[in-house]
């Protein structure tokens, strides 16, 4: 499917573990993820299916980062930040959590909306939607090249 902002349905959650896992395959330092959606979208999930998928580590404990804000993960692809900015007021806040280091290396970012100018121009945005209890909706913008998802 292009990669055309149209959206994709992801019937249930083996659906979604295998586009994390293709995603995550592709990553390198200075990418940047942002994942959107409301409350139980199922941001989270894909976080961690894409933290899993890259680690190479099917077991691998993925804690919410809603109050931490940030954890780190050193995985082949290159060490992947996960935010997940909730709680964040504003982008005043980033300095604190390490953003600018970061940034050389692999972002995944829940709730990017806090991010304001310090969004980045050439992430990835996913944007998660739900149908029902098991069935999300993505719509994919960026990377057309990278990852026609």
């Amino acid at each position: 499917m292009p990669n055309s902002g149209m959206p994709i349905a992801l019937p249930n959650l083996a659906a979604t573990e295998a586009l994390a896992a293709r995603l995550a395959a592709i990553l390198r330092p200075g990418d940047a993820v942002l994942l959107e959606g409301p409350l139980g979208a199922g941001k989270s999930a894909f976080a961690r299916a894409l933290l899993r998928a890259a680690s190479g580590v099917p077991g691998l404990e993925v804690p919410s980062p809603t109050f931490t804000l940030v954890q780190s993960y050193d995985t082949p692809r290159g060490t992947i930040h996960h935010f997940d900015l909730w709680r964040l007021d504003g982008p005043d806040a980033l300095a604190e959590l390490g953003w600018d280091d970061a940034r050389a290396d692999i972002v995944l970012v829940e709730w990017p909306d806090r991010l304001g100018s310090l969004r980045p121009g050439d992430a990835l945005q996913l944007s998660l939607t739900p149908v029902d209890d098991d069935c999300r909706s993505l719509t994919v913008t960026g990377w057309p090249d990278r990852f026609p998802a």
